[in-house]
């Protein structure tokens, strides 16, 4: 066991991380608007000077467990017209794509203690762009890309700064803090770093007046107390000064009323850009900064230290020995990690995975029945809030730290981005991992209904059910890890909750009870010709093959867990076997076995579609080639001849459906044979269909890009499909990189690109086929290639060219970084790596969110 893994062992050590929000501004916690404008509500310009209700942001910032006190770091190059204490981005109305940071920074390490953390930010010398970028983007149409940082040329002459922020705890509250700042420019440049620490303001809703307090002593270093921290202190190194303010609203500056404070928490912002008085002189307040005023030298760097710790005295005399020790304990950590592997290249990407992974934790804080009614403090929320969105989630009331898809760009959680995110946690963090799968089933997060929330913007939406699948997922290898024992505790737990859920899923999802569900847009945003929420004119309601696939694969992967249950508690018996009837009945539902034989595969095409059931319960094929009609492959589960044998109740259904349903039984793959040894395989598909399927997946001309599968066939480049509905004609076609939809806003594409975690599932499912069949069962791949590969390979195959995404090609390019010279070749950029939402189905290029879009970390284990 090596340091780290041994840190892991005590909670405490968790205490400090780097749990502040990358932007708390037009999140939905902090609009208080009658017309549920988050994005107008508080912006980007009015950040600096409002204090929020539920959160704090920052720049490579760190805060306790419960966010009373935080610590990031500010910027000024002596030329912005404010400093630099947040990330600038485009809000949702003001991007041609939706919402999208306009920053370059990189989380490039990070222990799952957070015992050592780095990151880099780059920073301008000039003028930040602030205009140019909003200009040039509400210029801009859907069918022209992104205009980003760096296409406004301000890092074309390099002269601009490398911070590196990093950490290294020596106590588990005792941090040490270097900032390390580079000028890759050929002049020398002055710069002002702002070291900030501050308490999230709890004091100003009405609840508790207790007011913390910081304090600078007589040797200049800032006293910190509150009630519940305790006392702590800040020592920096050589500062210039230390300037203080109050983390309170202007009311001055945002609504032209006037208040009593003083010192507002837009003070420090004032004073240095306009020498304004506007710091307290008595060096007391709630916010306060350590000022660096510096001169970096041309190609220089300049070393800034400080220490937070519980103790006054605690200096800087073993400060380097401490942060090389950390260092060397991440190293040992993630070497013990990637043993066997070789490949620098693919050891570097695993590596900052992983750490933008732990980096995307976040405090968060949402109480749903104070943030409707307003709090006592406040001037009364207007009247129509009671009935705007999550109103029906008045139970919801959360303070966790949440591993976040993008902190920036989706600062809150989402379903199944959630669920995803635990399988490269598990990798660093088991007990982490455990318990953010747990967090969505507790009875403060789920809906009474047995709803789980979807995400912040509308918790009633329906993301795909992978919560079981993720569960069994971890529990098979935390008991692999633990020489054969499981967590029983843990897989029974969720395992009771996600019935409800299930059953939430029966009752609500399957509006005409024939085992073909619905679900919504089901997280891929604008897959179809129109928007899968919406309830159309006449009354048609879409019937989805994903929705009904993933409902096959719920049934399979909670017959899986039952079956795993009984092994200890035959009660779960009769419970399997009620989990193998829901999907058999399924399979016949999608799979064209009914009294009016309206399943949602086509025999033409040899390919699963949504359909449309009209107001005549007609039917009509939404005959797009996309993902939805590859999830089937992913319903495939591996059952155990003891799972079977030691089940008579189970056993003895399977039998019957042999004998009396045989129209059912034939349509399920191999589940009454054993072909690997001891092995039962439970799937959607049997040999017939998988092979169709397969057929289009590995064809480069329809869903097999360079770089893994596209989420809508290239097919459609030349052939679009168009279908009119109720007199309107709806329209798709493949689309391999940025939206030219405005559906759900316009800031994500399932219409071409590369998603991980679909290409993740599918090779999974590759996997299993494969242990199941074994070498006799081979493809070709790709399609009309003349080159046969076993279902290992093929997954194998598609592994390499996700992968491919990120590493250095023989060109000695990565593709995730397009067509961008600067970060292909540049020393300074050409290994500090972005992992976006999405990729262009084409050229691999990085679209979407792109500081580590959780899901994207599955990368991390395809490594």
């Amino acid at each position: 066991m090596n340091a780290e893994q041994a840190r892991l062992k005590d909670a405490s050590w968790k205490k400090w991380g780097p749990y502040v929000s990358d932007r708390q501004w037009g999140t939905v916690r902090e609009d208080y608007s009658a017309n549920g404008d988050a994005w107008n509500y508080i912006t980007h310009d009015m950040a600096r000077s409002k204090t929020y209700r539920w959160g704090e942001e920052g720049i490579g910032g760190i805060c306790d467990n419960e966010q009373l006190f935080c610590f990031a770091v500010a910027l000024w190059n002596k030329k912005d017209p404010i400093i630099k204490e947040r990330y600038f981005g485009l809000s949702n109305p003001e991007g041609n794509h939706g919402e999208d940071v306009k920053e370059l920074y990189y989380y490039l390490d990070n222990t799952p203690t957070h015992s050592y953390q780095k990151m880099l930010y780059k920073y301008p010398q000039q003028e930040y762009p602030y205009n140019l970028l909003v200009d040039e983007n509400k210029r801009r149409t859907r069918n022209d890309r992104e205009f980003e940082l760096i296409d406004t040329g301000v890092f074309d002459q390099d002269a601009y700064f490398d911070v590196f922020i990093e950490y290294a705890k020596n106590t588990q509250q005792d941090l040490l803090i270097k900032i390390t700042v580079h000028n890759r420019g050929n002049a020398d440049a002055a710069l002002n770093v702002l070291p900030t620490i501050w308490f999230r303001n709890t004091w100003a809703w009405g609840y508790d007046d207790y007011q913390p307090q910081l304090s600078a002593d007589s040797h200049g270093v800032i006293e910190i107390y509150h009630k519940s921290l305790g006392q702590m202190w800040l020592n920096a190194e050589g500062p210039s000064g230390l300037l203080f303010c109050n983390n309170e609203t202007n009311n001055q500056v945002l609504y032209n009323t006037g208040d009593d404070k003083q010192f507002h928490k837009d003070g420090i912002n004032d004073h240095l850009i306009h020498g304004a008085d506007t710091v307290n002189p008595k060096n007391i307040g709630t916010k306060a900064a350590v000022n660096f005023d510096i001169n970096v030298p041309a190609k220089q760097s300049v070393t800034l230290r400080l220490r937070l710790s519980q103790n006054a005295s605690n200096g800087f005399g073993d400060f380097d020995k401490l942060f090389a020790a950390r260092k060397q304990e991440a190293d040992a950590f993630y070497a013990d990690l990637s043993k066997g592997q070789t490949d620098i290249d693919k050891m570097m990407v695993q590596r900052q995975a992983l750490a933008g992974m732990l980096w995307n934790k976040q405090f968060y804080y949402y109480d749903i029945n104070h943030w409707l009614h307003g709090d006592p403090a406040e001037p009364k929320p207007p009247a129509r809030r009671i009935n705007s969105r999550n109103s029906k989630w008045t139970h919801f009331n959360t303070r966790d730290i949440i591993s976040m898809p993008d902190k920036w760009e989706y600062p809150w959680f989402a379903a199944w981005d959630l669920a995803f995110h635990c399988i490269p946690l598990a990798k660093v963090d088991m007990v982490f991992a455990k318990n953010q799968l747990s967090l969505l089933i507790k009875d403060w997060y789920m809906h009474p209904n047995g709803q789980l929330p979807a995400y912040e913007w509308d918790f009633n939406d329906a993301n795909p059910p992978v919560h079981a699948m993720v569960t069994w997922k971890i529990y098979q290898q935390d008991k692999a890890a633990n020489d054969g024992k499981g967590d029983a505790f843990f897989l029974e737990r969720i395992f009771h909750k996600l019935m409800l859920n299930f059953t939430w899923w029966v009752n609500r999802k399957d509006e005409s009870g024939n085992n073909i569900f619905e679900g919504g847009f089901l997280g891929l945003d604008n897959i179809g010709v129109f928007d899968r929420n919406a309830t159309l004119p006449m009354g048609e309601h879409l019937e989805q093959a994903d929705g009904t696939s993933w409902m096959a694969i719920y049934s399979l992967n909670l017959l899986r867990i039952a079956a795993e249950l009984a092994e200890s508690n035959k009660a779960y018996n009769d419970i399997a076997s009620k989990f193998f009837e829901h999907f058999i009945y399924i399979a016949g539902a999608i799979s064209n076995i009914g009294d009016n034989n309206e399943g949602l595969w086509d025999d033409t095409d040899g390919f699963f579609y949504d359909q449309l059931r009209l107001p005549d319960n007609n039917t009509q094929k939404m005959k797009i080639r996309s993902i939805v009609g590859l999830i089937p492959l992913i319903a495939a589960e591996l059952l155990d001849e003891n799972d079977i044998t030691n089940n008579p109740i189970f056993s003895n259904r399977m039998k019957w459906f042999s004998e009396n349903r045989p129209d059912l039984a034939s349509l399920v793959s191999r589940w009454n044979e054993t072909k690997a040894p001891g092995k039962h395989l439970v799937s959607l598909l049997r040999g017939y269909r998988m092979k169709s399927l397969l057929k289009y997946l590995l064809d480069e001309n329809e869903f097999l890009s360079k770089y893994g599968i596209r989420s809508v066939s290239r097919y459609h480049l030349d052939h679009p499909y168009q279908v009119m509905i109720d007199g309107m004609e709806f329209s798709i076609k493949y689309t391999p990189a940025e939206s030219d939809s405005g559906l759900f806003g316009g800031n994500s594409n399932w219409r071409g690109p590369i998603w991980v975690p679909i290409n993740y599932l599918l090779i999974e499912a590759l996997h299993k086929f494969f242990l199941y069949y074994g070498d006799d069962f081979k493809i070709e791949c790709p399609t009309n290639s003349g080159n046969f590969m076993n279902l290992q390979q093929v997954a194998n195959e598609l592994y390499s060219r996700v992968s491919g995404l990120f590493l250095r090609n023989e060109e000695g390019k990565r593709p995730v970084f397009g067509d961008c010279n600067k970060m292909q070749h540049d020393p300074e950029f050409k290994d500090y790596i972005l992992f976006h939402e999405y990729f262009d189905g084409d050229t691999g290029r990085g679209l979407g969110a792109s500081h580590q879009t959780g899901w994207t970390g599955l990368i991390a284990v395809c490594m």
